[in-house]
């Protein structure tokens, strides 16, 4: 159900995208309703009733838009259109009218920093056909000295190799920093931006609720597009990121569409510290509601960008509470995102917390944190019943081209001489982990599909799954119903003040929400260790204390007790 807007905070803070919990549905892995293998659009709508029942307030729907899928669906070929895989825009309607119909609110993805090479809006570029010449980034390449092609800079592709590809039809290099078949489109041309927000506005007037904003930190590039550094990957990208004219062009867009209607947007902004968050979020600076901002993402990676493979996988809790916590209360009235994971990430407990001896222990631990922190929660599909990292064996098994590409960037740098030399690394980092299907039963094939699925399902599924989980009343999927059931009733989860206790305790991560006469305390262990609480504040050691939520059989009194592996309490002083 919506958050109750009858509740008790400042009218002039209250927004319902403040007060949601969005689900995250990557439509070609949640449910397939034909047989085919692929999750579709009525895969969806069968699930409705599930998503109902765990209480989110909003669905982000991954592309489901026409394309070729060379980057499952985020190279768009008709932003009007749905893929015939995933059903028919009757299809998409009739899930929208479900699940309005259960107070769930719609967001689509706007990926509008690239279109496929098979837009018609890229077919006319090529053949230079008048008004398209320069929808995209056209250049002449220069020869190296034995005579050879070269591109135009040295600006890399996040998918690895160059960011630029040569076109024979149009006799040019154009410019792509995502794959080959997804070439950049050019801001500058105003034909450009009257076409995006006509596409929004679109949308929107088919009564959608809001986008999430696909890489739109990348849509302004310099003039004379200047080569880039090369001590981070991919080469260049602080040349590209946040350009000169974005604030221009989002605020632009924001007048156009946004503003006009009651909608939420969500920008993913990688890149993006938090003193530079300010400039594209609210009245004051570009619009956006809130930022998928990426620094606590970066935590375990390499400073040379996520998928370079020499230096990764080690991360510490006393730097992640200090990013969290500056983005807790650094932003002002400004809003955030909170996520731990997504369709690009690997799965949460298998990267924060352990799929192992604590895997139901420490789902909830991250479950707690991710649903008591301030902004509002992304819950990624799987999360609420803890499904795992799987095991890539091949270069073969692989899906995701980002990854690929890194493989196959670090051999010919002779970072590694094979696959075998980088397999440790592609299981830690591949975006492919999130994308294995969803776990719904333990029927054959997860209850996925009853084809053969599109990509192979995670081994774990006849003990890891849906049905299974709502069975058990102790379960992670009940331990999120009741997070977000308990975030929905509790103005202090949403609205309050957050303070960090302990900095620099390397066990336990602990914060107060405060709001007028209210005060919750979260205190978790996020740890495989037992760890004990106790803060210097007076107040917390004499104030009486009601556990509101534990993800073991908690005490009610915080302060000086043994907190066990991967606990976490909820705790109402």
């Amino acid at each position: 159900m919506t958050p109750d807007s009858s509740r008790e905070a400042d009218p002039t803070d209250r927004e319902w995208w403040k007060e949601a919990v969005v689900y995250q549905v990557y439509p070609r892995s949640f449910n397939d309703s034909d047989g085919d293998g692929v999750g579709d659009i009525p895969g969806i709508t069968e699930r409705v009733e599930y998503l109902d029942a765990l209480g989110v307030d909003v669905v982000w729907l991954s592309p489901v838009y026409e394309s070729p899928q060379a980057d499952n669906g985020y190279d768009v070929s008709d932003y009007r259109s749905i893929a015939e895989e995933f059903g028919t825009i009757e299809d998409w309607e009739r899930l929208l009218t479900e699940l309005h119909d259960r107070d769930i609110r719609l967001l689509m993805d706007l990926v509008v920093n690239h279109t496929s090479d098979e837009h018609e809006w890229f077919e006319k570029s090529r053949r230079r056909e008048p008004g398209y010449e320069d929808y995209y980034y056209w250049r002449d390449g220069g020869t190296d000295e034995r005579g050879d092609p070269v591109p135009p800079n040295n600006w890399g592709s996040f998918m690895g190799g160059s960011a630029w590809t040569y076109d024979d039809e149009r006799e040019q290099w154009y410019l792509h920093l995502f794959d080959e078949k997804q070439p950049d489109l050019n801001w500058r041309n105003p034909d450009v931006r009257e076409d995006v927000a006509a596409l929004v506005e679109w949308w929107l007037e088919k009564g959608i609720d809001g986008f999430r904003v696909d890489a739109i930190n990348y849509i302004s590039k310099p003039e004379g597009l200047p080569d880039g550094e090369a001590d981070r990957e991919p080469t260049g990208i602080e040349v590209f990121s946040h350009g000169p004219r974005i604030h221009e062009y989002l605020r632009e867009l924001y007048d156009r569409t946004f503003a006009n209607y009651d909608v939420m947007t969500v920008a993913e902004m990688a890149d993006t510290t938090v003193d530079r968050a300010g400039e594209y979020l609210g009245e004051d600076g570009d619009g956006l509601n809130m930022l998928l901002h990426f620094e606590h993402m970066d935590v375990d990676v390499s400073p040379r960008g996520r998928f370079d493979p020499s230096e990764w996988g080690e991360w510490s809790l006393v730097e992640f509470k200090e990013i969290m916590s500056r983005w807790q209360t650094e932003l002002g009235d400004d809003w955030t995102a909170q996520y731990l994971g997504n369709h690009d990430q690997p799965r949460i407990v298998s990267r924060f917390g352990d799929d192992d001896a604590y895997r139901v222990e420490s789902a909830k631990l991250l479950a707690t944190f991710l649903l008591t922190t301030r902004g509002t929660p992304f819950v990624y599909q799987g999360e609420e019943i803890g499904m795992t990292n799987t095991e890539f064996d091949s270069l073969t098994a692989l899906d995701d081209p980002m990854t690929v590409g890194a493989v196959e960037d670090a051999v010919d740098d002779g970072r590694a001489d094979s696959f075998a030399d980088l397999r440790e690394f592609v299981n830690y980092v591949s975006r492919d982990h999130a994308r294995t299907p969803m776990q719904w039963s333990d029927d054959e094939h997860a209850g996925f599909t009853t084809g053969t699925p599109w990509f192979d399902v995670n081994g774990n599924y006849p003990t890891i799954n849906v049905e299974a989980a709502r069975a058990d009343e102790d379960s992670i999927w009940h331990h999120y119903r009741r997070l977000i059931d308990l975030r929905h009733r509790e103005d202090a989860l949403v609205y309050g003040e957050y303070d960090l206790l302990l900095p620099d305790d390397e066990q336990i991560y602990a914060y107060t929400r405060t709001l007028d006469d209210e005060r919750l305390l979260i205190v978790l262990n996020w740890s495989d260790e037992s760890a004990a609480f106790d803060p210097d504040e007076a107040a917390l050691r004499s104030a009486n204390a009601t556990t509101l939520l534990s993800n073991y059989d908690s005490e009610a009194t915080p302060v000086g007790r043994t907190f066990r592996p991967y606990e976490s309490v909820v705790f109402r002083l």
